[in-house]
């Protein structure tokens, strides 16, 4: 491993993709633990024609910077290892796992909802009057053959609309 050397922090370039990652509370809390104990770790800088460019420690440079240091431990590496870590979301595995639990999901509340319609249906023909007997039919709305057959909900809102309605538990 190369060995620490020290660095001007003004001559430091910081790339923007890497600035839109600044948090300014973790930068409060590097530099509370740079006065306790200084700086544990060096940052990654890269050499780039003329300048030094950072490649890891956008925070610990903050914190430098904040409490007025004017050099700061860094370590230089090499253009081709100064490829920056992908960023947890951008990982493919992780992704493929974000839309497979999606999917699964969907899965899920879509065997619910049918679980519930078919349920519901059953419910509703042990209810019905037997063949042939037309007596309360007319007398009562609730039980008319229009009302018993309730159709399958497009969307899960929807479902939910339909199960409150009926008054049963989801």
């Amino acid at each position: 491993m190369p060995k620490p050397e020290s660095f001007p922090v003004e001559t430091i370039f910081v790339p923007t993709k890497l600035k839109k990652t600044l948090k300014p509370e973790t930068v409060a809390e590097i530099a509370e633990s740079m006065l306790d104990i200084g700086q544990q770790a060096p940052i990654s800088v890269r050499l780039d024609g003329d300048r030094v460019v950072l490649v890891e420690g956008l925070h610990r440079l903050e914190a430098c910077k904040a409490l007025g240091e004017t050099t700061i431990l860094g370590v230089l590496v090499p253009a081709e290892l100064a490829q920056p870590k992908p960023l947890l979301a951008e990982r493919p595995e992780v992704e493929a796992e974000r839309i497979k639990m999606a999917r699964l999901k969907q899965l899920r509340l879509e065997k619910e909802a049918a679980e519930a319609s078919t349920a519901a249906s059953r419910d509703n023909a042990t209810q019905a009057p037997r063949a042939g007997s037309t007596k309360g039919l007319r007398d009562n709305p609730k039980t008319s053959p229009v009302r018993m057959v309730k159709a399958k909900p497009k969307s899960l809102s929807d479902w939910i609309t339909q199960q409150k309605g009926s008054g049963s538990r989801y």
